[in-house]
């Protein structure tokens, strides 16, 4: 089992090129891959990718990548469009000139002016960058999954004891049942004999009530099917690869059972262990959330 929430970092040096990556992931339904790299490094953005895709099936990950060269941060080259930005204070001056106002064009207007700032490429060895980028994206993602398992590790504990404590429960509320059978057939027979006075209570007929309130108040079903569930979550914890969604369908199945249950016992002690229950399932229910 994995979190969804972890870090890694992972360097790559190789002829004075240094390329650091780092990978953050948090909760998300699905798996969002973001990457924030020098632009001149977009060509390699799926086969990036697809080395996340690998390895993360489920949350919202981002990876930054720096590259430095000779000990300096490689960057992508801003020029001036001189001819442009000439073209532009000649269209000022004449406008000026035509209709009689003032021409103060400062350097942020200027700047803000389409394409008088334009960006040239640097000279990439893009076979060089994907090697770097990908060494040092695995080294990354090795820190960033053995993050993943310690954290689902810990979730996993949580998982047991919550799952051990509804066990718990169930088995309670399994061995009630007689009882509450029991003592629904003595109150039964007490209000009977109260409003029969000396007359013979008819045992067939009680017996025949308490063998109706027995079914309607069965509880076996629900018990078996939450135990299989118990069951089935606790030999997820130990499962590989993305458990997440299994694990939220199977959190579903217990509350339609332990609500059926709650519906059909008249018990309150039963009542009070359904509460309880519900209880540690909704902790189960927000934990999920940050499993892959």
């Amino acid at each position: 089992m994995k979190s969804m929430t972890a870090y890694g970092r992972g360097e790559h040096e190789a002829d004075g090129m240094r390329t650091v990556v780092e990978v953050r992931s948090v909760n998300h339904r699905y798996r969002d891959v973001f990457l924030r790299m020098p632009r001149d490094y977009q060509a390699l953005e799926e086969d990036l990718k697809a080395q996340v895709t690998s390895r993360v099936h489920r949350g919202r990950v981002e990876l930054s990548i720096q590259v430095d060269q000779d000990g300096e941060r490689v960057f992508s080259r801003l020029e001036l469009n001189e001819p442009l930005v000439r073209a532009y204070l000649t269209i000022f001056q004449e406008l000026a000139d035509r209709y009689g106002v003032d021409n103060r064009v400062g350097v942020d207007t200027l700047c803000q002016m389409k394409d008088v700032i334009v960006y040239r490429p640097e000279e990439v060895d893009l076979e060089q960058a994907k090697a770097g980028c990908l060494a040092a994206l695995g080294a990354a993602l090795d820190s960033f999954d053995a993050m993943r398992r310690r954290e689902g590790e810990a979730i996993a504990s949580d998982f047991r004891k919550r799952l051990n404590s509804i066990g718990h429960y169930v088995e309670e509320i399994e061995g009630r049942v007689p009882e509450i059978v029991a003592a629904y057939r003595k109150r039964l027979a007490e209000r009977v004999s109260a409003l029969l006075g000396e007359a013979e209570v008819d045992q067939a007929r009680l017996a025949q009530e308490v063998a109706f309130f027995a079914e309607k108040s069965d509880v076996s079903e629900e018990i078996v099917r939450l135990k299989s569930h118990l069951a089935q979550f606790e030999d997820f914890l130990s499962a590989h690869g993305a458990l997440g969604r299994r694990l939220e369908f199977l959190i579903q199945e217990m509350n339609r059972e332990i609500n059926t249950l709650g519906s059909k016992s008249p018990d309150p002690h039963v009542s009070g262990l359904v509460i309880e229950m519900k209880a540690e399932l909704e902790k189960l229910r927000e934990q999920v959330q940050n499993v892959e």
